[in-house]
């Protein structure tokens, strides 16, 4: 009997044990999943980047990232004061962030001033190059990637161009920039440029903050037929205004971005934000995988989209000709 009671006692103990350890996982709580941090510096405000910043936040959830689980995102603006961007990203940076995201160029200067090493994804710059925020395209180096804007590539003949074909015996369009953003100042050159050979007159107005662009839009109005308008987050934020003053004024005007045709511009045409939006977020997504932002390229916009609002044109008295609305990505009746 004593032979058979110890190895009895040790294989039911042997037993229980086996049994505890196959229980185990399924009773053990769940690994806590990693949250990351991502500092979203605005220069501009909410609501007026809500569409592009609402489909950046979509594409996260799609590719995984879900604010509340594995994801939290610093949200700053600087209500298009440019002089508080400094001030935010180093709010954002004492958050611990894993990444930087911004649009535009002067809040891209501003991130890269902030820090050398975490990673920035700027969502709509304009000449990474020129500027000195990358040595390449293909392979920008540094902490610092996204997208731009290609606004030095012929657009501003586009936009004189079709203004042309608007407004019969046109003869002064007013440009008016935030001449504070070397992106800006570049594109106003090459205005002038194609105003002289177009045969136009071109009136550059500068708007340097969001006061500046009410006294603008008086002083364009005094002195052109119809107006240019790029897309710097200053004037951006401003677009209700914009349009609005156009209206009242039955002023002609192009825009560089097609949110100020939704809130009543005439036209636009210049690359598609909200999927640009959607682009930085796939950015985010493979460094917070492990990518290094000097080793992915610098996207430039493949497809321009034209968008033209009838109504207003209606109520500007203007006829938008066929081979316009042909040409149009999106025509709202």
């Amino acid at each position: 009997m004593t032979r058979c009671f110890l190895p009895l006692a040790l294989l039911l103990g042997f037993a229980s044990g086996v049994g505890l350890l196959g229980s185990s996982p399924s009773r053990a709580a769940e690994p806590a999943q990693k949250v990351v941090r991502v500092g979203f510096v605005g220069p501009s405000s909410p609501s007026t980047a809500v569409r592009a910043v609402a489909q950046f936040r979509e594409r996260l959830r799609e590719l995984g990232w879900i604010e509340g689980q594995n994801l939290v995102i610093e949200e700053r603006w600087a209500e298009g004061q440019y002089d508080r961007l400094p001030a935010l990203m180093a709010e954002v940076i004492e958050r611990k962030v894993d990444v930087i995201v911004t649009y535009g160029t002067v809040a891209a200067i501003a991130a890269k001033n902030a820090t050398s090493t975490i990673p920035i994804v700027d969502a709509a710059m304009g000449d990474p190059i020129g500027i000195g925020l990358a040595t390449s395209l293909a392979r920008p180096g540094g902490n610092l990637t996204g997208l731009s804007m290609g606004w030095v590539d012929g657009i501003g003949g586009k936009w004189l161009e079709m203004l042309q074909e608007i407004v019969p015996r046109l003869t002064t369009v007013a440009a008016i920039m935030n001449l504070d953003n070397p992106v800006e100042r570049d594109l106003a050159n090459e205005l002038e440029t194609i105003a002289s050979a177009r045969h136009l007159k071109l009136r550059i107005v500068g708007a340097g903050d969001a006061d500046a662009v009410d006294r603008a839009l008086e002083q364009a109005r005094q002195q052109a037929q119809a107006f240019v308008l790029s897309a710097d987050p200053i004037i951006g934020r401003k677009r209700r205004q914009i349009t609005e003053f156009a209206a009242k004024h039955r002023l002609p005007a192009i825009y560089g971005m097609r949110e100020f045709v939704d809130v009543g511009g005439l036209i636009s045409y210049g690359p598609n934000v909200s999927d640009m939006f959607r682009a930085a977020a796939v950015y985010v997504d493979k460094i917070l995988k492990g990518a290094k932002p000097g080793d992915l390229p610098i996207e430039q916009p493949t497809k321009f989209e034209l968008v033209v609002n009838l109504k207003t044109a209606k109520a500007l008295g203007i006829t938008i000709l066929q081979s316009i609305l042909l040409r149009a990505d999106e025509v709202i009746r």
